[in-house]
């Protein structure tokens, strides 16, 4: 699959810099992480909210889920340095799926907006179903600039900063389940998620009898059929 590439951000973008991706992700990739998120989603962070990290995944012997995620991250990454025109690395803080039952709702608030998330630079929320089919409501808003509000289309791909300059809410979920794929990103080296991820892998991995090990490696056809 080719990368997207893009200029860097016109200067009237300066004051709310931010852009919606169509058609992003593919329908099946959005089929694919909904189906891990059927799968494995727990209790979320907040009432009505349900998720699936991948740290989670990691630690739960679910390695092979991982795999669907790479691809994706990756081609995240790169339109953001492309957009923002980033002459430094960026690591990957978070990664997960997000899905908002009927009531789920946030504030007005930026995704830095605490002290223990000052490390988060960027915003990544790639929306993996359809307003007005799959759900009512939940719909992001930003409190200034341009795009002012996100109808969310499966495939899309929100990205902004993550600082005062992209203050936003999402209204209630009223009817239905919203999805998403949300990524954050960071300068910060020491909230880089990969070596968790493979710390989790290698203890999950140790821990294993070999029966368990090899539990999800195809098993070759047989020479009688």
């Amino acid at each position: 699959m080719s990368s997207t590439t893009f200029s860097p951000p016109p200067p009237s973008a300066g004051d709310h810099p931010r852009v919606l991706l169509r058609g992003f992700l593919s329908r099946e990739t959005c089929k694919e992480l909904e189906f891990v998120h059927r799968s494995c989603g727990a209790a979320g962070y907040r009432p009505s909210v349900v998720s699936t990290s991948l740290p989670h995944l990691a630690a739960t012997g679910c390695g092979h889920l991982l795999l669907p995620f790479v691809p994706v991250r990756e081609r995240l990454r790169e339109a953001v340095e492309s957009f923002f025109d980033c002459h430094f690395d960026l690591f990957i803080e978070f990664t997960g799926l997000i899905s908002w039952c009927k009531g789920a709702s946030i504030g007005w608030h930026s995704d830095d907006n605490k002290p223990y998330l000052r490390q988060r630079a960027f915003t990544a929320v790639c929306y993996l179903n359809n307003h007005g089919e799959d759900y009512k409501g939940g719909i992001l808003q930003f409190q200034d600039g341009d795009p002012s509000s996100i109808v969310p289309v499966a495939g899309d791909v929100v990205i902004y900063t993550a600082d005062n300059r992209n203050v936003h809410c999402v209204n209630e979920v009223t009817e239905g389940e919203r999805l998403t794929l949300t990524l954050w990103f960071t300068r910060d080296r020491a909230y880089d998620e990969d070596p968790k991820l493979l710390n989790f892998l290698s203890r999950t991995s140790l821990s294993c009898e070999p029966t368990e090990q090899n539990s999800y490696i195809p098993v070759p056809a047989s020479d009688n059929i």
